[in-house]
C-alpha cells in the first residue's frame, strides 16, 4: 500500500509544477522515493499579509500629567512614553535635518503651481501642449526648412554613405553586444550626425557662431486663465547660437490666429499629470549668464535614453513642445520684460527628438506674452511626426523558420530624414 502511495504522489507532480509557473512555486514541492513532503513555499503565497498596525492616538487631558518612566530610565509597562525636548546641538548636522512643515517654509504660497519637467506624462499629449501654451498647430514643416533640406548647395559630399556609417558606428561597430542599450547609441548617433553638419562651415561660416550647452536648468513662470504653471528643469542638450533664429510666419499668418479657437478637452482638466506645489518661485532664468556669448536658443535636442521615464510618441512631442515654449518664454521675458503682449519680433525655437531611430521635429514662434485668456495672437507650433531614419541595425541576422527575415548590418535607410535633420542645423546660418 506504501508503494501504491508513493506512486501516485509521483504521478501528480508534473501536473502541480506545470500548473505552478512562478519562482517561488518551482521548487515549493520536492518528492522523494522513500516518501517524504518537502514543502517551501515563500510567505508570499500562503501566509497572511500583516496588516500595518495604526499609531498610537494619546490623549492630553488638561489638568492632568502623565506619570512617565523617565525617572527609571528604562522602559515600565503601564506607565507612560515621555516625552523630552529637542537636543539642540549648537551646529547643523546635514543627516538629522527635519525639515520644516510646509507652512512654514519662506517659499510657500496659498495659490499652487503647476510645473512641467523633464519627468512630466501628460495624459492628453500634444493637444494639452498646445492649450498650455495658447499655441495653434500645423502639420508639417515650414517652407522655408524645407528648401534648405531639399537645395543641392547644401547637400555634403557623399551624404548618404556618411550618414549611414554614422548609423553603423553607433549601432554595430561601437559595441560587442548583440543589442546595445539605448542610452550608448542614441546619444552616439546624435552626436555623429551633428558632427556630420557641422562639416559645412566652410561654406556655411554662421555655424562657427554656434555652441552646444548641456545640462542647464530653465525656469520660465506664466499664467493660465488662473492657474500659474511653470516649466523648468534640465531637458537635453541644447544649441545656442550669436543670432536669433529666423521668423518663420510673417504678419499676415499671425494675425490670422487671433480668430481660430484653442481646442479643449474637457472634462479632463488643462493641469492632469503636472506636479502641484504650494512650495515654489515665480522664476525665469534662461540657465544662462546676461553676458553669456551665446543667449539664443537655436534647437533643443531631446534623446530617449533607457533611464529616463518612457514616454509614447504622442507625450514625447508634447515634452518638445513645452521645453521649446519654455526656453523661448524664458528669452522674450529676458529682452522684453514680465508685461504680457505681442512681441515687436517673435522668438523661435526648434526641437529634434529621437529614440535611435524614429525622429521628431518641432518647430516653435512664440508670438505673444499674454497667455492668460484664450483670445488674441495665439503662438505657432509646426510639427512632423515620426520620421524613420533607418528601418533595421541588426549584429545578427533575424532567421525564423530558416529563413532570413532581416539580414545582418543596415537596412531601411531612409535619406530624407537626415536632410530634414540638416535643414533645421542649417536654419538661420545662410
Amino acid at each position: 500500500m506504501f508503494n501504491a502511495t508513493v506512486q501516485s504522489i509521483r504521478i501528480s507532480t508534473p501536473t502541480i509544477t506545470q500548473t505552478c509557473k512562478s519562482k517561488d512555486c518551482l521548487n515549493a514541492l520536492n518528492i522523494r522515493a522513500h516518501g517524504y513532503r518537502c514543502l517551501s513555499t515563500s510567505s508570499c503565497l500562503h501566509a497572511k499579509v500583516v496588516p500595518r498596525k495604526k499609531p498610537r492616538v494619546v490623549h492630553e487631558i488638561a489638568g492632568l500629567e502623565p506619570i512617565t518612566y523617565a525617572d527609571r530610565i528604562h522602559y515600565v509597562p503601564g506607565l507612560a512614553k515621555p516625552t523630552f525636548p529637542e537636543w539642540d546641538r549648537g551646529w547643523k548636522e546635514p543627516r538629522q535635518y527635519k525639515s520644516p512643515k510646509l507652512e512654514d517654509m519662506p517659499l510657500h504660497k496659498d495659490k499652487p503651481c503647476y510645473i512641467f519637467n523633464q519627468r512630466t506624462n501628460v495624459l492628453e499629449g500634444v493637444r494639452q501642449a498646445l492649450w498650455l501654451s495658447k499655441s495653434v498647430l500645423i502639420k508639417g514643416l515650414p517652407a522655408q526648412i524645407l528648401n534648405l533640406a531639399q537645395d543641392p548647395a547644401n547637400q555634403i559630399e557623399n551624404q548618404d554613405d556618411r550618414v549611414q556609417n554614422a548609423i553603423k558606428n553607433s549601432r554595430l561597430w561601437d559595441t560587442t553586444e548583440h543589442r546595445p542599450p539605448r542610452e550608448r547609441f542614441c546619444p552616439s548617433l546624435v552626436h555623429s550626425l551633428l558632427h556630420l553638419c557641422d562639416s559645412l562651415q566652410g561654406t556655411h561660416p554662421k555655424l562657427a557662431k554656434r555652441i552646444l550647452a548641456d545640462k542647464y536648468s530653465l525656469a520660465a513662470t506664466w499664467r493660465r486663465g488662473e492657474d500659474m504653471f511653470q516649466v523648468r528643469g534640465q531637458n537635453g542638450l541644447l544649441l545656442n547660437s550669436m543670432t536669433p533664429v529666423p521668423v518663420v510666419a510673417g504678419d499676415e499668418l499671425i494675425q490670422s490666429t487671433a480668430d481660430q479657437a484653442l481646442e479643449t478637452f474637457y472634462p479632463i482638466s488643462p493641469t492632469i499629470d503636472l506636479q502641484c506645489t504650494h512650495v515654489y518661485q515665480e522664476k525665469n532664468d534662461t540657465g544662462f549668464r546676461a553676458d553669456y556669448p551665446f543667449p539664443h536658443a537655436h534647437t533643443l535636442f531631446l534623446m530617449e535614453m533607457g533611464n529616463a521615464p518612457k514616454l509614447y510618441p504622442e507625450q514625447l512631442r508634447a515634452k518638445m513642445l513645452m521645453f521649446a515654449f519654455g526656453n523661448a518664454l524664458a528669452r522674450a521675458q529676458a529682452l522684453y520684460g514680465k508685461n504680457p503682449g505681442i512681441l515687436e519680433k517673435p522668438i523661435v525655437v526648434q526641437s529634434v527628438a529621437t529614440n535611435g531611430r524614429l525622429f521628431q521635429f518641432v518647430v516653435f514662434q512664440l508670438n505673444t506674452t499674454d497667455l492668460q485668456s484664450d483670445s488674441g495672437v495665439k503662438n505657432l507650433a509646426w510639427v512632423d511626426e515620426d520620421q524613420p531614419l533607418y528601418e533595421f541595425a541588426k549584429v545578427r541576422p533575424l532567421i525564423k523558420k530558416k529563413v532570413v527575415q532581416v539580414p545582418a548590418g543596415l537596412s531601411g535607410y531612409e535619406p530624407n530624414t537626415f536632410k530634414k535633420f540638416l535643414g533645421f542645423y542649417l536654419h538661420g546660418a545662410s
